[in-house]
């Protein structure tokens, strides 16, 4: 799937880069995702994220992980189709932050533990009152922050020194 959602309806998928994350408190509301959040979850998997500090005038790079290495991300996605092409898109679900990340940045991605997965991929529950309980911030416990490389600041970037910890 391509990062940034294209909702079926649009008209430009250029739309797409402003799509990249839904406001976890709205998603039920907003019309590009409340019927994504009642038919078409899924989960995206990773093993860290970045987000950026801003100290004085500078922006800081970090790495967020969790304990248990892999985890997933809460997501919504659509397919787009006009003539012969065909764009098949996604966004990641955010919430406020926890303790960890409130130090970081205002918001953080709604990270779906193992207990609550099955849940959320289930086709038969639509009912937003249920699936809106899963969209919450991570334990900060089970989560590790750290200064990394403005090199993750480009994409053409893509080597191991994008995770080391500077510290």
């Amino acid at each position: 799937m391509r990062w940034g959602l294209v909702p079926s309806w649009a008209k430009d998928p250029k739309i797409g880069y402003k799509m990249i994350n839904a406001r976890g408190e709205t998603v039920d509301e907003k019309p590009a995702f409340k019927r994504l959040l009642a038919r078409r979850r899924c989960l995206i998997v990773a093993d860290g994220f970045y987000e950026w500090k801003h100290v004085d005038d500078k922006k800081m790079p970090y790495r967020i992980t969790v304990n248990d290495g892999i985890f997933t991300f809460a997501g919504l996605w659509d397919r787009w189709q006009r003539d012969d092409e065909e764009i098949v898109s996604c966004t990641i679900i955010t919430t406020e932050p926890n303790a960890l990340m409130s130090d970081i940045h205002d918001r953080m991605p709604v990270i779906v533990g193992e207990e609550d997965r099955d849940t959320w991929l289930d086709p038969t529950i639509a009912d937003k009152h249920i699936l809106k309980s899963l969209i919450k911030p991570y334990t900060d416990e089970e989560m590790h922050a750290y200064e990394v490389s403005t090199l993750v600041n480009s994409p053409r970037n893509d080597g191991a020194e994008c995770i080391q910890s500077l510290i």
